[in-house]
C-alpha cells in the first residue's frame, strides 16, 4: 500500500478518464474538473472507459507521484455519476485496489449481548 499519511484525503473522479494521460495533465484535470489542488498532498483516482485501469496521483511534498493499477479480470467498482468527486476512506481504497465493492462494505456480525452465541450469522 501508498504510504500516506493519516490526514491525507482521497479523491475519487467520478466518470471516465483518458488513460493515456500523465502526472501533468491529471493534475490539470484536478484543478478544472475536481476543483481541488493537486499538490495538496491528497490522492486522487482516477478511471479508465473499460474500467480495468486505475491511475493515482500524489503530491508527496518531495514529488509527483503517480500509481497505475490494472485487473487482469474484472472492473473496479466506479459511482454511476458522470462528474463531480467521491470523498473515500483509506479501507474504501484498499477495497477498491482489491476489486472490492467499496460502496457497501458488509459490516461484520457482532453478538447482541455478552456470552449471547444463538444468534450466530448465517453462512
Amino acid at each position: 500500500m501508498i504510504p500516506v499519511p493519516s490526514n491525507t484525503r482521497i479523491w475519487l473522479a467520478a466518470g471516465v478518464t483518458d488513460m493515456r494521460r500523465g502526472f501533468n495533465t491529471l493534475a490539470a484535470q484536478t484543478e478544472k474538473t475536481l476543483e481541488e489542488d493537486p499538490y495538496s498532498g491528497h490522492l486522487f483516482v482516477f478511471r479508465g472507459r473499460r474500467g480495468d485501469l486505475l491511475k493515482i496521483i500524489w503530491w508527496d511534498a518531495q514529488g509527483a507521484c503517480l500509481f497505475s493499477k490494472r485487473l487482469e479480470r474484472g472492473r473496479f467498482v466506479w459511482p454511476a455519476a458522470k462528474d463531480g468527486k467521491v470523498s473515500l476512506s483509506p479501507s474504501m481504497l484498499a477495497m477498491l485496489l482489491e476489486g472490492i465493492d467499496w460502496r457497501m462494505p458488509q459490516k461484520p456480525w457482532r453478538p447482541l449481548t455478552t456470552g449471547d452465541l444463538s444468534e450466530t450469522p448465517a453462512s
